[in-house]
């Protein structure tokens, strides 16, 4: 699979409500990053059931910023339009295999029912 590069304009649109999503947050000038853009593309072509896609910081300043990017490579991972991980640092390729696993194992129903009770009492507080 193809690893497609996100804007601010196509961020939203890429989390689908019936897809998993992982994002790499890079730059062109980061030692890191270039380190682990192979590891990257070779997941994307084991995991076909997965969209892979990454954020030029550098060109997505606005987009970083409102994510809160702070520092690159960061990772985050996005299941059915839920952020279930995020975590600045490169990852080996068995511990983002690894993690892949845990997000495919993820019941995505209980954490939208957990989701869904948690606005549930905040509406009650308000």
């Amino acid at each position: 699979m193809s690893i497609v590069e996100l804007t601010k304009d196509s961020f939203q649109d890429a989390i689908t409500p019936d897809g998993t999503l992982i994002v790499d947050f890079w730059a062109p000038w980061c030692g890191p990053c270039r380190g682990f853009a192979p590891v990257f593309e070779q997941a994307a072509t084991k995991h076909a059931d997965v969209t892979f896609a990454k954020v030029n910081t550098d060109v997505e300043q606005e987009l970083a910023g409102a994510l809160g990017i702070r520092s690159i490579p960061t990772l985050m991972v996005f299941r059915e339009k839920v952020l279930l991980f995020s975590q600045p640092g490169a990852l080996s390729a068995g511990q983002l295999d690894e993690l892949l696993a845990k997000v495919k194992e993820v019941d995505m129903a209980q954490v939208h029912r957990d989701i869904e009770q948690a606005r549930d009492q905040e509406g009650e507080q308000a």
